[in-house]
């Protein structure tokens, strides 16, 4: 079965260190790093000293295995930014995103497509966007990481949030460095399914956001509806190696985000037995 990689985006009201020792006794052992920059400050200027978080990979046995950096609306950090000194500054701070992927030995930085103001065509921030990708998906390439776009939902960019939109992007940036990370949340509030998203990425597909939904958000396993057994046989069908990331960003968790990773792992480890 694929492993489960914890993620500490709900872990927001406590410290980083806090989260590696609560997953760590989960019996997580890979992680998505989340960059809140209360836990792992970056910005267009500079990262923080990344040996903080090489030192808390071994303090704790939890490899870090993927970097998502701050993207989404009201975020500064849009892949379309249309200001040409935003530009430069969303440039240089992916770039950091990919360099401290790179020096920690990671594998992978997640990207979304970013958004377009609701008040200019759709088109010109699309092609913005892609204008931005295509070079951030050449440095990465030169640093030996890859980089997973993953579909927003309709409330949070109207550039890609489905399938078809996703294809699009992918043809217009051309680049075998971008591969394709399936969100559910994303992927239920499309209407849309795992087997569809195979058929349409296949080995392309390099990462999951691992969630569930009622049918849509991002809860933890048995806080929604979705049928964790049928949908690790489907992955397994199509042969996907890659890791489940749990992000669980619900505020319903942020006092206490440790028991929905354990509710996850708990429902995972029946299905691994089953």
């Amino acid at each position: 079965m694929n492993e489960l990689c914890a993620m500490n985006g709900h872990y927001r009201f406590y410290q980083l260190e806090t989260f590696f020792e609560k997953v760590s006794s989960i019996g997580f052992k890979k992680a998505e790093i989340w960059t809140g920059p209360h836990h792992y400050f970056m910005d267009y200027q500079g990262y923080e000293d990344v040996n903080k978080l090489k030192k808390l990979e071994k303090a704790y046995g939890v490899k870090i295995e993927v970097i998502c950096p701050e993207q989404t609306n009201p975020k500064p950090n849009n892949m379309a930014a249309k200001d040409s000194q935003a530009i430069k500054r969303v440039e240089a701070y992916f770039k950091h995103a990919i360099d401290v992927a790179s020096q920690i030995d990671a594998k992978l930085v997640l990207v979304t497509s970013g958004w377009a103001f609701l008040d200019e065509d759709v088109n010109e921030a699309f092609k913005r966007s892609v204008q931005m990708m295509k070079k951030l998906v050449a440095y990465a390439e030169s640093k030996h990481i890859r980089l997973a776009i993953e579909a927003l939902q309709k409330d949070e960019s109207r550039l890609v949030n489905s399938i078809s939109s996703l294809q699009s992007y992918l043809q217009a940036v051309d680049h075998d460095n971008l591969y394709v990370c399936i969100d559910f949340g994303a992927m239920a509030g499309a209407n849309e399914t795992l087997d569809d998203y195979f058929k349409a990425f296949g080995k392309k597909i390099a990462h999951v956001h691992f969630v569930d939904g009622k049918p849509v958000g991002h809860l933890a396993w048995s806080d929604g509806t979705r049928d964790m057994k049928a949908d690790l046989e489907i992955l397994q069908k199509y042969g996907y190696e890659g890791l489940l990331s749990l992000e669980s960003v619900n505020n319903i968790y942020f006092e206490k985000p440790f028991e929905a990773d354990q509710k996850t792992m708990n429902q995972y480890q029946v299905c691994s037995k089953e």
